[in-house]
């Protein structure tokens, strides 16, 4: 975790402003504000504006013959890439998919257990003279059903940009739409760019894919990614999308813009498997371009998602198969003055059911498009070899010579390994490339203060630090050319909108405040992953500091400190994307940053080695507001960990309960979500944002993974996930009164997560607050426990697969535990 301290300007490349037909030259760089230049805020036009249709009828009418006749870059012919825009190109992928040796193969090996089948069950038999030409005859007519079937599955799969005027009419489309919602346009860097069509020149040269992997905040996403590669002049890429998309109209648009449809979901269904890998294998051998979202869904709640590993697999084992030579990875970061969708997160996180995506809703959202939501920017990290980085990891964790055969990877423990190391290093590399945007900074520091409201001085004062501090981490913010930062505030509060960012009328000072914390938290989460390290060590160092007094009783030992470091670390290891030094080079440099910014002092013995962390008398003086800082971007998602922890105990069985312990599991999570939203209200949670579902989820399969909590999945689809304690973690209950006893494993690992937690108002009435808590919890756990009592119990199949579970769980424990 290196941390950078020096404050200089960097040098940097100027952006490039997308907005409709018009491309402007920002001569200043992303990663700073510009210096006071007296060319600051020059602009070199490049394209013209996009006319209006009512303000210019006759421009706007000429301008889109221009798009649909193909005139100057608008024809589109002259891109960085394979060719794709020509009558037949979708027959001749459906036939090189349906001809790859996998899926043949793979027809072969499922018509071979059809026919096995048929023989056990009599429909063949093997004493008959003509067996051997009717099992022929019989094998061919199922493999022909089977190739029909993978034909009509192909056409409904994959991408059919064949046509040069449809595209250049649905850019045109998407521009318009695009432009009325993001009136700022997009942004992106013209030194990333100019290294992106050099990369493209070599791999079309080398016939390779660059596979662009961004993050997903919105569905703007993937249109501001072809819009960019179309007005840049690189080939399309083929996008994976989810077929809950595919909507009547809306679906064949898309399909013909670019996108690939999947399921959701694959089950066991191993011919679908196999041919998702067959359009993979044929798009990466061609050279086309693709992209893929590495997170899966979209992220609720503004930072980024663990890695979703489906499609990533499938690239990997193209190459590691051979049957790929290379193919290039481009990690891609969008950000967003405002996300569109923010609104409907919010609903979706506080437990209102997803709707399904219908064309109605699609168009209803032309009265959002009329919003203006300030620009997207989008930057591109250094593309890398994915056959390189398979190598350099044989080489580091193998220790074996980089020009081994690839196929010798065949472990499937060392496979997973280095996808998960490849999905974490894109995401690593996303975030270094991410931009802060005005947004973002308003957010965190709104949602990081004590006081109710912030005056806009101070406003100004605290955005000025926070954007010195994302400068010094490495991070970059973005720049709006020479304006003040008081202009740059004044915009982003108008694109959050009153609704999310209230103003106090009639006092001295104009005074904000967060009207919609929740919703104001996703774009505080767009700045965590800069200072995780910084709120880990501040979060551990609060169960001394909380104590109050002076600064001998707020000291805690290095040890102590390391510890809590180390649990809540683990406790977040889904939760976050942390340097990849290691701990102890990662609390010691995070050490040495606070110590150099006067938050921390360190008490160190004769031979140097810190021995003690307490706060700095600066800090003090300045009434904690950095420290605090910390702790507050923190705060809620351990308090949504101690939420989940603390329902947990709610699931020891009641004394009369006869049945088998098992809970619905989807419904255990959802009791965490009510207890939360009873005990923010009675005040005993600080922060409303730790009832979201999303964070409650992840502590849910951290508990998983730990073994806290058992989940049985069934084969049967129909039968949904259970859940229950394991026993070694299942609290006692009162013989006497049937209530549970606040004591055991359990009670320990929660009173732990309390230790760093900022307590609700309620947080000096001692024990009644654990004796309330415990009260809410059983009686909303008991209800659960009534629902369940007429359900079968597990069959012996599902319990033979938990076993296994176990089993391979207990091969685990060497790894670091909570």
């Amino acid at each position: 975790m290196a941390d950078s301290r020096d404050s200089s300007p960097r040098t940097s490349a100027p952006d490039l402003e997308i907005l409709g037909d018009q491309v402007t030259l920002h001569p200043s760089g992303y990663v700073e504000p510009p210096a006071r230049r007296q060319d600051g805020d020059k602009e070199r036009n490049l394209v013209e504006h996009m006319a209006r249709f009512r303000s210019s009828p006759l421009e706007f009418l000429r301008e889109v013959s221009l798009h649909v006749s193909g005139t100057g870059w608008r024809a589109y012919d002259h891109f960085i890439g394979q060719p794709i825009f020509y009558s037949g190109f979708s027959e001749n992928m459906t036939a090189a998919v349906l001809s790859t040796p996998i899926l043949q193969k793979r027809i072969t090996e499922l018509a071979e257990k059809r026919i096995a089948v048929e023989e056990k069950e009599g429909l063949l038999n093997k004493n008959d003279l003509a067996y051997a030409a009717k099992r022929y005859q019989r094998k061919t007519v199922i493999e022909q059903s089977l190739n029909e079937l993978c034909e009509k599955l192909t056409g409904d799969m994959i991408c059919k940009m064949e046509s040069k005027p449809f595209i250049r009419s649905a850019y045109y489309l998407c521009t318009q739409l695009l432009t009325r919602a993001y009136h700022q346009g997009i942004h992106v860097s013209s030194e990333e760019v100019l290294r992106l069509r050099t990369v493209a020149e070599k791999a079309e040269k080398n016939k390779q894919s660059i596979i662009f992997l961004p993050c997903h905040r919105s569905h703007v996403d993937y249109v501001s990614m072809q819009l960019i590669c179309y007005r840049l002049g690189l080939a399309l890429p083929t996008v994976v999308a989810g077929d809950n998309l595919n909507i009547p109209v809306l679906g064949s648009f898309l399909q013909h813009a670019g996108a690939m449809w999947i399921r959701r979901s694959f089950g066991d269904d191993i011919l679908y498997t196999t041919l998702v890998q067959s359009y993979i294998d044929t798009l990466l051998q061609g050279g086309f371009n693709f992209e893929c979202f590495i997170e899966g869904g979209r992220s609720r709640t503004g930072k980024l998602l663990s890695p979703k590993f489906g499609i990533l697999s499938f690239i990997l084992d193209s190459v590691l198969s051979g049957r790929v030579e290379d193919t290039i990875i481009c990690p891609v970061s969008t950000q967003y003055d405002k996300v569109i969708e923010t609104e409907g997160y919010v609903g979706e996180l506080l437990g209102v059911p997803k709707k399904k995506e219908n064309l109605a809703d699609f168009l209803s959202a032309s009265s959002v498009l009329s919003l203006k939501l300030g620009r997207v920017d989008v930057r591109f990290h250094e593309p890398w070899s994915l056959r390189q980085f398979i190598q350099d990891q044989q080489a580091r964790t193998i220790g074996i010579p980089k020009s081994i055969d690839m196929k010798s990877i065949n472990d499937p423990a060392t496979r997973q390994k280095l996808l998960r190391t490849l999905g974490y290093k894109v995401l690593s590399y996303i975030n270094a490339v991410s931009v802060v945007m005005p947004t973002a900074l308003i957010g965190t520091v709104l949602l990081t203060l004590r006081g109710r409201g912030v005056g806009k001085a101070e406003l100004i004062r605290r955005v000025e630090w926070l954007s010195d501090r994302v400068r010094s981490k490495g991070g970059r913010v973005a720049h709006f050319g020479n304006a003040a930062t008081s202009v740059v505030i004044e915009r982003g509060l108008d694109v959050l909108g009153k609704d999310l960012v209230g103003l106090v009328e009639g006092l001295p000072e104009p005074t904000y405040y967060a009207v919609d914390r929740f919703q104001l938290s996703f774009y505080r989460n767009m700045t965590i992953h800069l200072f995780i390290s910084e709120a880990l060590v501040s979060a551990s160092m609060y169960l001394r500091v909380k104590r109050g007094g002076g600064p001998d009783n707020q000291r805690i030992s290095y040890d102590e400190l390391r510890d809590q470091v180390l649990f809540l670390s683990q406790l977040f290891r889904g939760e976050f994307i942390y340097p990849t030094e290691g701990l102890a080079v990662n609390l010691d440099n995070t050490l040495k940053g606070l110590e150099a910014d006067k938050v921390i002092e360190l008490t160190r013995d004769d031979d140097g080695k810190v021995t003690a962390v307490g706060l700095a008398e600066e800090e003090r003086i300045a009434g904690r507001e950095n420290y605090d800082f910390y702790c507050f971007l923190i705060w809620p998602f351990i308090e949504a960990t101690w939420l989940a922890a603390v329902s947990l105990m709610g699931f020891s069985p009641p004394l009369a309960y006869r049945g088998d312990g098992w809970l619905d599991s989807a419904k255990c999570q959802s009791s965490s979500q009510l207890l939360g939203k009873t005990l923010y209200h009675q005040g005993d949670l600080s922060y409303f944002e730790a009832v979201n579902k999303e964070t409650l989820k992840n502590a849910w399969a951290r508990f998983e993974e730990e073994g806290i909590v058992l989940v049985a999945k069934s084969r049967n689809a129909k039968i949904l996930p259970r859940a229950k304690l394991a026993p070694e973690w299942t609290p006692q209950r009162n013989l006497q009164t049937g209530a549970i006893v606040p004591e055991g494993r359990l009670w320990d690992f929660i009173e732990k997560i309390a230790q760093s937690r900022r307590e609700g108002k309620n947080r000096r009435d001692g024990a009644t607050v654990s004796t309330r808590v415990l009260r809410h919890t059983e009686t909303i756990a008991q209800n659960l426990f009534m629902d369940t009592m007429a359900e079968t119990n597990m069959s012996e199949e599902d319990k033979l697969l938990l076993k296994k579970k176990l089993t391979r769980r207990q091969a685990l424990k060497a790894r670091a535990h909570l």
